[in-house]
């Protein structure tokens, strides 16, 4: 871990919850991730995944850790559903990045429980896109891919 990386996950609450050095309502845990629920929830149930080790985004994580954060998500949804809370639906929900609304610099994946009537919506007039922009942007994504590999 960078130096800059090292300071930035001293400061991080998630890290420290992770570490035992502060309060969290803890629902699973494992060697690899730590699952809580919000402090700020959505609605009732919202809990957060998060990896044990300090990671600011995807790009920070390794393929391994991040296939079992969206497990272990995966698996948080189905309690949810099975649970007594009475879900209708479940979000799940990244914000990777301060455009894209994470305000906690710490990988976390979301995983919101849904109510008729909870009052949350994720409102978006997304207008229809045209296929020769969509063929450059698959384009764009392709090469990207290859470049990776």
């Amino acid at each position: 871990m960078t130096q800059n990386a090292a300071s930035a996950a001293q400061e991080c609450i998630f890290c420290a919850i992770v570490a035992r050095q502060a309060e969290a309502s803890v629902v699973y845990e494992d060697e690899t991730v730590v699952a809580f629920m919000d402090l700020n929830p959505v609605t009732p149930g919202h809990l957060l995944v998060v990896p044990r080790e300090h990671a600011v985004g995807l790009e920070d994580l390794d393929g391994a850790t991040s296939a079992h954060v969206w497990s272990v998500g995966h698996n948080m949804a189905r309690a949810l559903r099975r649970s007594s809370m009475g879900c209708e639906g479940i979000n799940v929900l990244l914000c990777d990045g301060e455009v894209a609304f994470q305000t906690v610099f710490h990988f976390h994946l979301h995983v919101i429980p849904r109510y008729a009537g909870d009052g949350w919506t994720l409102k978006a007039e997304s207008p229809e896109r045209e296929r020769s922009l969509l063929d450059s942007d698959a384009q764009a994504i392709k090469d990207a891919i290859a470049s990776t590999d």
